[in-house]
This record gives C-alpha cells, structure tokens and sequence, in this order.
C-alpha cells in the first residue's frame, strides 16, 4: 500500500476503473460539501431574513430607537453617504427620518440634500457633523467645523431632495437612489444652538422576496449536496476493507448486549488457589478497539512545529467529517426503517474516525509518534489504530434517543477531558461568563503538555502519563463510537489505561470464606 492515495484498500481491485471510482468519490465529496455548504449558508441567510423581516413595525419600516442629539453649532449633518444603487435593476428600498426640537416653541428643519450643494449653502458656517454612533451605551461622536458666516433659513433652499419645516415632529422619506447624499438638521430660523430627538427607519420589499428564495435555494442546494455526500461516503466506505471479525460476532436473543464468551480466553485456574469455576465472571469490553503505540525515539522539540505539520490533514478532515454527519443522519433514517446501519457508510465513518485517531496521536492528543499520519481511510502499520465491530442487528428506536439524551452523562465527561475551563466573575448581583476571557487548558491538553515539557527537557515520555493519556483517548472514541450510531453497546464508565485494548476477558475471584 501507498500512502499518496487518499482512500485505499489494503486488497484494491486492479484496473483503471477502480482507481477512476475513487477519484470520481473524491470529487463528489468535495462537491457535495460544499453544495451543501451553500445550502446550510442559503437556510440560515433566509431564517435570518425572516426574523428580521418579522421585526418591522406595523407601517413597515425598521425603526431606530429614539434619541436625543445636540450641538451648539447652526447645522447638524451626517457624514456624506454616497449610495450607488443607479445600476441596480430592482428597488433597494427607502429611509426615513423623524425629528422633533427639545426646545420650547421650538421649529425644526430636516432635509436631504447632494453633498455638494450642502457644502455650499454652509460653506463658512460653523457646523457638527455626526462621526460615529454607539448603540451600547448610546454615545454620539460629532467632529466641529468652525465658521462665522450666518446661514440663511434652509427652508428657503431649492436643492433639497427631501426636506420638512415646522414645529413638532417633522418627519422625511426618501427613495433610495443613487448619488451622495448628507442629512441636515438645523432649527427652521436658521439659529444656532440645535437640540432634537430622532428616529430612523426603513423599509424594503427586498427582505419579503429575498425569505422565500433563500430557503428554497438553500434547501435545494442541501439535498443535491447530501446526496453526493452520501454517494461519496458509500464509493469510499466500499474501498475500505472491513475489520477482521473478532469475538464479537453476531447477536442472538440468548446472548447479551456484548456477544458470547470466547471458549478460548478462558483462564485455566488451579483448584488449589481458592477459587472454584463458578467464581469465574467475565468483563465484556466495548467492541470499539482503540490502540497507539509509543515511539520509543520521539524527537524532543518536533512537537513544537506539528501543529504546522498538520495543516493538509486538518483541512481534509474538515471535508470528511462534515460528510460523516450528512451520512450519520442517513444511517440514522436507515437503522430506524431496517435496523441495520449500510455498512459501507459503516465502513466510511469508522474510516474517518480512524484518520482522525492517527492524525491527534501523532499531534496534540497524545504526541506519541514523529511518524507521519497516513492519507487514508483504511488500517495501516501506522502505529495508531482504531477499529468497530460491524452489528449485524441495531435497535430501532434507540437511534432517536442514544446519541443525544442516553449519551448526555458521557458527553459531559468528554466535555471535562476535552474542553477548556471558561472565567466567571460577579457583576453587581448577577453572574455571567466571558467567553472572550479562557481559562487554562482542557485535562488532556494539559496532561499531553506535560508529556511535551518532560520531552523536550529529558527526551523521555512518561509511560505511566501514556497509558494515562491512551484511557482518556480511548473513552473519548468508545463515546464517539455509540453517539454515531455506530453500535447500541453503552460505553463503559472506565478508563481503561495503556496502548492496547485489555484482555476481551477479565476475571474477578470470589475467594471462599
């Protein structure tokens, strides 16, 4: 086998076709991703827009809340805002503007006007010119420029677009249209001193159009990019070759959960050492089978640059597992109808689970390698490996409650290894969390950055502190494995240390009194 491949078999058919199979899946997965993609992209942009839209007032504009602006100046203005909209083929909508003067008897002007002729009728007159807005606390920025002629009355004026004069609310709509517009707010005798409150708002129909085409697009978009997903994963699954079948065959209605007890593994116990056979009580183990292997001539500072290294399989992975939760779901569909799970789906997604097991043990989950992790789905001499017995039989009902509601104690274990402690502090008489401010590091980035230092200082990698890591990895992926639905068997709550499986059969002794 070669490792330029990215999916192989170890047994591959000859032929060219074979080889064209595989690089047709290659092509259907990354399209299908990212038509999907789209299509997630295309559903969340139109239940974005249809919750906005729901939010417009009754006239059918988006309203501002209402606030208070000042300036001792004779104008108060917006900064130019030049709308290209003249190519557009379609109506991009309207604004509009309220204003009301705070002062007693006070009239107000409001109006829209070409920059030009703004900076024309005001040139030499001491103005303020809104720079900036804060929502959250409200604060306005304002930027003064001084002058000493006097303005006219701006009602007097012929280039307003839009304007309105008088006492009480004034209120302007205009049309959105191209040119470079600026807003002014002055009192209507053209004194200075100008004090109002305002409100803005908007209206288009672009939102009203825009809902419908794209969640039909997105939805579209999202079942051609699954169906390629799937189409994908089946062509991939079928090139990995299945596990060997190991003691956990297939289940009848005598058997438990775990399959029959291999006639072989049973140990052969002296009479003589207090222990009668039927003290004999075998531990099934998960058929989920997580091994890794330590380097024994690890390099002491490789670690520091694998982040870098890994950049080709990470972004790989990013491909594969988004199509591993398309093809979840369809398995999913499937167990519910027939109760079995596609097994070159099956084959697909332990294969993905498998790429992603070499790819952390050779970096920051367990840093027990300098060997490069192979491009394939399928087992390897890679010294990292993972494997799933396939289930002849899966529950039917099961699959709508185990990977979300059964799985949710083992979930926050997970969550403890694998996630970062987050800050909180105490503001007035509440708590909240800053998400921006992270604590520390998971338990198992910490015990592997142990593992690193140690490295780095003695060239030696702590087996204990490996056999540690390799338990907490290897619940990680049993858990992986059940929320998958990938088998119906609970995870053990155990950490089961060291590089390899234990023994399929344990034994207790139940010494006589």
């Amino acid at each position: 086998m070669t490792n330029n491949s990215v999916i192989e078999s170890k047994n591959p058919p000859s032929g060219n076709a074979r080889q064209g199979g595989g690089a047709g899946a290659i092509v259907a997965l990354v399209l299908g991703i990212l038509l999907a993609l789209l299509g997630v992209g295309g559903i969340v942009g139109g239940v974005a827009s249809a919750v906005v839209n729901s939010q417009q007032s009754t006239d059918g504009y988006f309203n501002s809340p209402t606030r208070g602006l000042s300036t001792n100046s004779y104008a108060l203005s917006s900064p130019p805002a030049q709308i290209g909209v003249d190519k557009v083929p379609f109506d991009l909508g309207s604004i509009r503007f309220d204003a009301t003067s705070t002062a007693p008897g006070g009239e107000v002007f409001i109006g829209i006007g070409p920059k030009v002729d703004v900076e024309n009728y005001l040139r030499g007159v001491h103005t303020t010119e809104i720079t900036g807005i804060e929502t959250s606390p409200f604060r306005v920025s304002y930027a003064d420029s001084p002058g000493s002629a006097l303005p006219t009355p701006p009602a007097a004026q012929s280039f307003w677009a839009e304007s309105s004069s008088g006492a009480g609310p004034q209120q302007i709509t205009m049309d959105l249209r191209g040119g470079d517009w600026v807003m002014v707010v002055m009192n209507s005798d053209a004194t200075a001193g100008v004090s109002v409150n305002m409100q803005a708002g908007f209206h288009s129909e672009l939102l009203g159009a825009l809902t419908p085409a794209l969640l039909i697009s997105g939805i579209i978009f999202l079942i051609i990019g699954a169906g390629l997903i799937v189409v994908a994963a089946i062509g991939l699954g079928r090139r990995v070759p299945s596990a060997k079948p190991g003691t956990f065959g297939p289940r009848t209605e005598e058997q438990d959960n775990f399959g029959p007890v291999p006639v072989e593994e049973t140990l052969n116990l002296d009479k003589n050492d207090g222990v009668t056979p039927a003290g004999i009580l075998p531990v099934r183990h998960y058929p989920a089978r997580l091994s890794g292997q330590l380097d024994p001539q690890l390099s002491r500072g490789l670690w520091l640059v694998k982040w870098l290294l890994v950049i080709p399989h990470l972004f790989i992975l990013f491909f594969l597992w988004f199509a591993v939760l398309i093809s979840t779901i369809i398995a999913g569909f499937a167990i519910l109808f027939t109760g079995r799970y596609p097994r070159a789906l099956f084959n697909f997604s332990v294969g993905v689970l498998r790429w992603n097991w070499r790819v952390t043990f050779y970096s920051y989950s367990a840093l027990a390698t300098d060997k490069y992790p192979p491009f394939t789905l399928a087992s390897t001499d890679y010294p990292a490996d993972f494997e799933v017995d396939y289930p002849q039989r899966l529950s039917h009902g099961l699959v709508l409650v185990k990977w979300w509601l059964l799985a949710l104690p083992h979930l926050l274990i997970v969550a403890l290894f694998t996630s970062a402690a987050w800050s909180a502090w105490s503001q007035g008489d509440h708590w909240s969390s800053d998400y921006s401010r992270a604590a520390g590091f998971s338990l198992l980035g910490i015990l592997v950055l142990i593992a690193a230092l140690m490295l780095l200082f003695t060239g030696r990698y702590q087996l204990p502190l490996f056999d540690l890591i390799m338990g907490i990895n290897r619940w990680i992926y049993r858990v992986a494995t059940y929320t998958l639905l990938l088998r119906d068997e609970y995870p053990p709550f155990r950490l089961d240390q060291g590089p390899d499986e234990p023994a399929r059969i344990e034994h207790q002794r139940i010494v006589h009194q």
